[in-house]
């Protein structure tokens, strides 16, 4: 069993960022927990990288669920101990074509905030124990240029595309800040990662979006930062963004 541990929502497909990630994190000799809300999804992907010689682990994990994830922190502590990095990863688009916040479905809203804001919080407290019994765990929040529109105050006249996501994403990297501060007594670091746009979806993007691989780099990069590394910060290319 190799020594670190690396847990990945949102790792339920093939071409998606999370599993990129976990791959990645896998060639560093993490052992990789592969995680979906259906294991069906994610125990393929977690067989794929065990049969190239990695160590890998599949779960079940649902951020709108708190019983999955009080069940995969029972799983963890009784098999590790403890987690060195826990990458928040899933993520919903559900207002992808919208284009003002005054066109907004609240229950898109609700289902962005879900994901993408509660979910990450609520895993960030239940694996807490996890976290604080490695060395110098690492939290990474996988954030979006959308949240730029909000936060940058990027001039789109009206407009506010995905407003449910951006919104969701514009606080997803508050959180951020806040948890960083809440552990500064502690080697944890905790900073929000903008991969820019990637290639995981070829409905929604174009030429120039980055490969998965490419936009991982940037996650895993947060995930390994060492002791003297930043925290509370949202980056991109290795760069932090103000």
């Amino acid at each position: 069993m190799t020594a670190k541990t690396a847990l990945v929502t949102g790792t339920s497909r093939e071409a998606g960022l999370g599993f990129a990630v976990v791959r990645q994190l896998a060639e560093l000799d993490f052992h990789v927990i592969v995680t979906a809300r259906d294991i069906s999804q994610a125990e393929p992907l977690a067989e794929k990288l065990r049969q190239d010689g990695h160590a890998a682990t599949a779960l079940r994990l649902d951020l709108t669920d708190r019983t999955s994830m009080d069940e995969a922190v029972g799983y963890l502590a009784r098999t590790f101990g403890s987690l060195d990095v826990l990458v928040n990863n899933a993520s919903d688009m559900p207002d992808f074509r919208v284009l003002s916040a005054l066109d907004a479905d609240m229950d898109a809203v609700r289902k962005a905030m879900e994901v993408s804001v509660i979910g990450p919080w609520a895993l960030t407290q239940s694996m807490l124990p996890l976290l604080t019994a490695a060395p110098a765990a690492r939290i990474v929040n996988v954030s979006s240029t959308s949240a730029l529109q909000i936060s940058d105050g990027l001039d789109l006249g009206a407009s506010l595309r995905a407003p449910a996501y951006s919104m969701a994403k514009h606080m997803l990297n508050g959180l951020t800040g806040v948890l960083a501060r809440a552990l500064d007594d502690t080697p944890i670091l905790v900073n929000a990662v903008d991969p820019g746009n990637t290639a995981t979806h070829p409905e929604r993007g174009d030429d120039n979006d980055r490969s998965a691989s490419e936009s991982a780099k940037d996650i895993v990069w947060a995930a390994v930062l060492g002791t003297n590394g930043p925290t509370g910060g949202l980056f991109a290319n290795g760069k932090r963004i103000a």
